[in-house]
Formats: C-alpha cells, sequence, structure tokens
C-alpha cells in the first residue's frame, strides 16, 4: 500500500462513532437497526395523561417494545446490527405531531401580489423543499396539505415517499375547488384580458356537473382528499372575506363524488351561511370558521363536523395588515378577521365541536407551527386538549387513526421529544429537540442530523 493510502486507512480508523451510537459486534452484522429512546416523560393522548420515565425501542423504523424506567442497552447491542441510544433526561416524548392545515409548496409575503407574475411552478416547487424540511424539524412528521398551485404538493409528496428530500408525510388536496371570482380563483386581481375562464381543470366550477369533473380531475392527479372554496377569504383581491360562493347543490355534488372515491373533503368557510351550507352539504371539516355562529356550531355537533381554527393565521395577517403588506381591501379583510378566530375558536371548544389542530402554514412562515398551541390555550382549551387535537383528533380526521397520533407497539415511529413539559408551559412545543419519521432521526439534541 503507498503512504497515501495507508495514511487515509488510518485516519479513517480513528475517525469517532456518531454521537449516540454504538457499534454492533461483528456477528451481529446482519442483525436489525435498533434505536432506543429513553424520555424523562412520555404523552399518551389516547388515555390524555403523562407517564413517567419510558424508554421506546424502535426496531427497522417501527415501535418494537415501550418499556418504563431506562434499559441496559446491552442485551439489545447482541442482536442488532446497528444500534443508537438517544437518551432525553429531561424531555417528553410525544407522537409526531400533525398540522391538518399547511400550503407546503407556497408561503406569503409582502411581495406575494406580484410574484404570481415572477415565479414559476418549478420555484414554487422547489421552496416547497425548503418549507417540507423546516416543517418537520419543527415536530411535525404529518401534515394534510389543503391548497397549491399545479398540483406541486403532489409531487412534492412523491419525492419525500421516495426518500429523495426529507419532509413529512403529506396528504395532499392538490388545487382547492371554488367559483369563477372565488377565494379559490388563480385570475383574481388579473386585468380582464388575461383572466381566461378557469374551469373543472384548474378547480373552478359553477354548478354540480362541474364539481362532478373537478373532483374526478383531482382523482385523476393523485390527490389525497378534497379542498373546497365555499366563502370568500381574506388574502385574495376580492371584497368580502365571508360571502357564501358555493351553493348547497354545488357542495353536495363535490362530497358525493369525492366520497366515491374515497376522499375527505375540508371547506374554507369564513362567514356563517358559508358554514351551514358546507355542513348541510356533507363535509368532512371546517377551516377557519371566524365568523360561526351559535347555530353553526350546533349543526356542526349533529353532523359530527370538524373544526381548525387556524387562529395563527388569523393573528399573523391581523399583524401585517397593521405594518402595511397588503393592498387595501386585502388589508381591510385581514384586521376584521384576525381578531375573531381567537374568540371563535374558544366558543366552538366551550360548546363541544370536535377540534383538529391546524395552523394554514404558508399564510404565516413555515417552522413556526407550534405556536398554534399557545393560541389554542389562550383560546381557553387545557393543554393536553390541544396536544390531543395535533396527535389523536388530528389522526382520527385524516382517517389515519390506525398509523398516526399515539406511539404504540408495532406502529411506524414518528417521535418527537420538546424539554420539561407541555403541560406546565405549552410553549415547550415550540422547543422541539428530537425528530424521528419511520425510525429515522432528523433533529437530536436541538440540531438537525442532515
Amino acid at each position: 500500500m503507498s503512504m497515501p493510502r495507508l495514511l487515509l486507512a488510518v485516519a479513517v480508523s480513528c475517525l469517532p462513532l456518531a454521537a449516540g451510537a454504538d457499534a454492533p459486534p461483528p456477528d451481529a452484522a446482519g442483525g436489525p437497526q435498533l434505536n432506543l429512546i429513553e424520555c424523562a416523560r412520555l404523552l399518551d393522548p389516547v388515555a390524555g395523561r403523562m407517564l413517567g420515565q419510558t424508554t421506546l425501542v424502535v426496531e427497522d423504523g417501527r415501535i418494537k417494545e415501550i418499556r418504563p424506567g431506562a434499559v441496559d442497552p446491552e442485551p439489545y447491542r447482541k442482536t442488532a446490527g446497528s444500534l443508537s441510544v438517544a437518551r432525553l433526561p429531561d424531555a417528553t416524548c410525544m407522537p409526531g405531531l400533525i398540522d391538518s392545515h399547511t400550503h407546503l409548496t407556497m408561503q406569503f409575503g409582502k411581495n406575494s401580489y406580484s410574484d404570481k407574475f415572477r415565479l414559476n411552478p418549478a420555484d414554487h416547487a422547489i421552496r416547497g423543499t425548503v418549507y417540507a424540511k423546516r416543517t418537520l424539524l419543527a415536530g411535525f412528521t404529518t401534515v394534510r396539505n389543503l391548497g397549491d398551485d399545479d398540483n406541486a404538493s403532489i409531487a412534492l409528496r412523491n419525492a419525500i415517499d421516495a426518500g429523495l428530500v426529507p419532509g413529512p408525510h403529506i396528504f395532499s388536496a392538490g388545487k382547492p375547488i371554488g367559483s369563477t371570482g372565488g377565494h379559490a380563483d388563480p385570475s383574481n386581481g388579473f386585468r380582464w384580458d388575461l383572466q381566461g375562464d378557469p374551469g373543472p381543470k384548474d378547480g373552478i366550477i359553477d354548478s354540480p356537473a362541474e364539481a362532478w369533473k373537478a373532483v374526478r380531475q383531482h382523482y385523476k392527479d393523485g390527490a389525497d382528499l378534497i379542498k373546497i372554496m365555499p366563502s370568500g377569504g381574506v388574502l385574495d383581491e376580492s371584497s368580502s372575506s365571508g360571502n357564501p360562493q358555493m351553493t348547497l347543490e354545488e357542495i353536495q355534488a363535490v362530497v358525493a363524488a369525492a366520497h366515491d372515491d374515497g376522499f375527505t373533503v375540508a371547506a374554507h368557510a369564513h362567514g356563517a351561511e358559508a358554514i351551514r351550507r358546507a355542513v348541510l352539504g356533507g363535509v368532512d371539516s371546517i377551516e377557519h370558521g371566524t365568523f360561526m355562529d351559535a347555530a353553526d356550531m350546533k349543526l356542526m355537533k349533529e353532523h359530527g363536523t370538524w373544526y381548525v381554527p387556524t387562529i395563527i393565521a388569523g393573528q399573523y395577517v391581523m399583524e401585517k395588515a397593521k405594518q402595511g403588506w397588503y393592498p387595501p381591501q386585502v388589508a381591510r379583510k385581514a384586521e376584521e378577521v384576525g381578531p375573531l378566530i381567537l374568540d371563535t375558536a374558544g366558543k366552538a371548544y366551550k360548546a363541544g365541536v370536535k377540534i383538529a389542530f391546524g395552523t394554514d402554514a404558508g399564510v404565516y412562515p413555515h417552522g413556526d407551527n407550534a405556536r398554534e398551541f399557545a393560541y389554542m390555550v389562550q383560546a381557553g382549551m387545557p393543554p393536553m386538549f390541544v396536544l390531543q387535537a395535533a396527535t389523536t383528533h388530528a389522526a382520527e380526521l385524516l382517517h389515519q387513526q390506525d398509523r398516526f397520533g399515539r406511539i404504540a407497539v408495532g406502529r411506524g415511529a414518528d417521535v418527537i421529544a420538546v424539554p420539561g413539559n407541555p403541560l406546565d408551559d405549552i410553549t415547550a412545543m415550540q422547543h422541539v429537540s428530537f425528530v424521528m419519521k419511520d425510525g429515522v432521526v432528523y433533529k437530536q439534541d436541538g440540531k438537525p442530523t442532515l
């Protein structure tokens, strides 16, 4: 061997092992990949209780054992192909979080109204890979993506599933479905000769027949669920945030077509009448719900309709409106809607409406999702309830309660940890120190591992 190669071999042999990893014995080279996660506390959101010191044993990406207290790693070392130990002496472990309302392939800023004429679909797709990683590192291992352009979030989902880029599990609605001139119309704000005539392939419908066609196009595109816009919104350039923009018959057609294809339906709805129509039309969830009244809440309880408040989005747009970010008509809507969402969320909780955690990420910067927990507590929800909203409740809304929302033997290992006890200080959720998705550690000791 030449001297340079000899020096290289010696240098490599002297490299330290990765932090927290134990070298497997030679006779275990073909054994499983094991991770031991020693937690000071473990959240059990199903039972609504906090357990004491617990060790999670993860084998080849799945939970193999849940053991009280600390464990001796030596017996595991004998059979493991590789063994990694994460010791979290003052941390609370819990299931990976679920954000039920994100927009991973966009992030709104004060230049967004002009950016829609400058940025290409590829720009949004590439930026989405950055936003997806930020979301994962914030502890959200699963998201429901409720609207994009050009089906960029479907492509992002596929890239993540193929292991090409890091990010959460994505359930994508593809393009939102709405009416001509409504909140989903991509040509809002364009001069008339640039508007064109968006149709069902673009998510724009004006009849029950077009609703069926739009949903079937989503099935063809590979969407996971449907998002509709039966009311006005804040950040589009129309004049109303709450006016109804879809008929009951159109909503019923969307829901019927969606259920035929195995889709759930999420409804962006601020106004009380739009909420009423959406619930009667059979949607699975109401997003935002700003002007929801007592009759709407009663109806939602009767129909079992979920509510996703997105309080952080309302607070954020209100703040940015005061800073001059938006055109006058948008600023007016933001200042009108922002203060009400928190109050509505509190009333809905007291009324017994089913609530799942969701933030409208992309309206505010990605990665700040956990600020929603503090807003929910401020609205009057107990800390344990808001943690359940982001785990068991959100999993049920997704119809994925057999995969996500709890830590259980045999399930995929989506595990996060935060310092201290979030039941004592809910803002601990903003300081995620450990992230594991499908048994792969993406963050440890507060630092990304990639």
